[in-house]
């Protein structure tokens, strides 16, 4: 064994040690006292680890395996002692996952160290853990969590993700994707409003959703305030809001892009982005003027599975659209690619303006303008979603901030044309 190697084992046997010491630890303080006491502690869980790396450093797989099974036998005197008293489990699977620790700190102590850390708070968790699960959590909380688990982990990765029509725009995986996004999206809202109540955290909320994506973010928005008409304030402003994420995306995609587009273009994102923060503040004030404490709660379910699937078709019905308007004129240009898919997505038409203008295909100031009419046709795409998912007073009091921003962009255009 050269004095590399030793230094290694030394550690890798520290690092086991170390383990089953800070979870030991917990144990030692949740161990109790009298006929309760639990069968191990800071000795007892440092040893489990010790010897599960022994058990692997000296005899490999099957004295591991061994050293296991005599740890386990252990274990179950341990539990027929104790379950009268204490028919949980928690401190046997920690002796359990210790011994596992304890071994995979022979081969991988960075991974052992960090699980314990990660063992260690779950267990020192137990009495705010259990509260949220039995007296936070509601039966539809955990119904709507598994049912956007499920759309996340099981239904995304088996949708299609190749076209299904002619022009190859409709493609099942990014429109399911955007279905995630609204739920997900409506979630957050939903646990903004638990954590920080209806006065602010609809517009937190909106800020933080508006960097996934602006139009998922107020179509939420908007369904919300058709289960609870009275934070319509506070929905207009998390979508304002959301349009402020919007602003700074497209400043950092065609900055990294093309600096000189960026360049052409940040007077207009300036403008547009004071003009949202100015509306998304009004609202925000008079939602948290108005708002009471009793309305903190939310209510209803954390989203609406219809309402992502809405979205999901005016998405849908939009790209068809596109495609059939540019197969009937042709390709007109950067500027009517730019309109047209600004209908979907105003940072598509931003980054490829940006990248024909980097690779000198067109100029600089040309390409800020076409990420400009992106932008704008994607206000009216908002628009529209407003219309379409949220209720009538929280559509006609969100769109003039919308076209506020849009017209705020276009007056510092044509300022710094003026200049030029």
């Amino acid at each position: 064994m050269t004095i590399d190697s030793a230094d290694t084992t030394w550690m890798n046997l520290g690092v086991a040690l170390a383990v089953g010491f800070l979870i030991g630890i917990e144990r030692e303080r949740s161990k109790g006292d009298g006929p309760r006491r639990a069968v191990a502690g800071l000795r007892t869980f440092t040893l489990i680890a010790l010897a599960g790396a022994l058990g692997l450093w000296i005899g490999g797989v099957y004295v591991f395996i061994g050293t296991g099974a005599i740890v386990g036998v252990l274990i179950a005197v341990g539990y027929m002692r104790t379950r009268d008293t204490d028919p949980g489990l928690t401190t046997e699977i920690a002796m359990v996952v210790t011994l596992l620790l304890g071994g995979l700190a022979v081969h991988e102590p960075r991974l052992a160290a960090a699980l314990a850390v990660i063992v260690a708070m779950l267990l020192a968790f137990r009495t705010p853990a259990h509260h949220w699960a039995k007296d936070v959590l509601t039966d539809a909380e955990m119904r709507d969590g598994l049912l956007l688990a499920a759309a996340a982990l099981v239904i995304l990765p088996l949708t299609p993700t190749e076209p299904i029509d002619p022009w190859g725009v409709v493609q099942p995986r990014k429109l399911w994707l955007l279905a995630v996004l609204v739920m997900a999206i409506n979630a957050l809202g939903y646990v903004a409003l638990r954590a920080l109540g209806a006065k602010t955290g609809l517009a937190v909320a909106g800020l933080l959703s508006g960097f996934v994506s602006s139009t998922a973010t107020i179509g939420a928005m908007g369904a919300r305030t058709k289960t609870q008409p009275e934070l319509h304030k506070g929905a207009v402003a998390g979508a304002a809001a959301s349009s402020v994420a919007t602003v700074i995306q497209l400043a950092i995609v065609v900055g990294l892009v093309s600096m000189p587009t960026l360049l052409m273009l940040m007077p207009a994102l300036i403008a547009s982005g004071l003009a949202a923060i100015i509306y998304a503040g009004f609202f925000a004030v008079r939602s948290f003027r108005e708002m009471s404490a009793a309305e903190d709660s939310p209510k209803g379910r954390p989203f609406e599975p219809k309402t992502a699937i809405v979205f999901v078709l005016v998405v849908g019905l939009t790209l068809l659209i596109s495609a059939l308007l540019t197969q009937w004129l042709g390709d007109r240009g950067l500027m009517l690619a730019a309109g047209v898919a600004g209908f979907t997505d105003a940072h598509a038409p931003a980054i490829s303006s940006a990248s024909l203008a980097a690779s000198g295909r067109t100029h600089a100031e040309f390409a800020a303008l076409a990420v400009l009419v992106g932008f704008t046709t994607n206000t009216v795409s908002k628009s529209v979603v407003a219309f379409s998912l949220g209720d009538r007073r929280y559509a006609y009091e969100l769109t003039p901030g919308l076209l506020l921003m849009a017209a705020a962009a276009w007056a510092a255009w044509s300022v710094r044309a003026f200049f030029a």
